[in-house]
This record gives structure tokens, sequence and C-alpha cells, in this order.
């Protein structure tokens, strides 16, 4: 069989660097959307009288408040992870 005929299957060329590749970017979220969520869940908290939340949601905020919070300036999140947990002390969820 002539060498033409067939592909050469050690060819370098055939296949580009797999790590070479510059990466993909991740997902940054818009920082006035994640202020203006987080000052949403803050002002159902203070606006009620009670629990304002389902257990099932409140779970849920413990988990992504303190996460959204890191995408914004450090002092920033830090008082709003604060201002959360005096809200969850306040209402008495602890």
């Amino acid at each position: 069989m002539p060498q033409g005929d067939t592909p050469n299957l050690f060819d370098d060329e055939s296949q580009g660097d797999l790590f070479g590749a510059e990466p993909v970017p991740g997902y940054q979220p818009d920082p006035d959307k994640v202020r203006a969520r987080l000052h949403k869940i803050l002002a159902e908290a203070r606006a009620a009288d009670a629990a304002p939340w389902s257990p099932v949601r409140l779970s849920l905020y413990r988990t992504i408040v303190p996460q959204m919070t890191s995408f914004l300036p450090d002092e920033e999140g830090a008082q709003l992870r604060f201002e959360f947990e005096q809200e969850l002390e306040r209402r008495t969820f602890m």
C-alpha cells in the first residue's frame, strides 16, 4: 500500500495544542444587580414582624447571601453579610 493513501496518525500538526489555548473567562455577575438583590433580601427581612421566609428559603439565603457578597468590594460585602446576620439574629432564625 502506498504511503500517500494512509494518513499519518503521528502528525503533530493534525491536532491543536490542548493546553496552549487561552482559558475561557468565567461568568462575572453585574455588581449592581448583585447589590440590588442583596438589598431586596435585606428589605424583606427588615420589613417583616415575624419570620419572612420558609425554612427552605431561609436555608437558600443563608447559602447564597455570603456567596453573592463575594462579587462586591470587600468592605461592602462584609457590611451586607453583617447586616444579614443581624437580621437573622433579630428574627431569632438562628
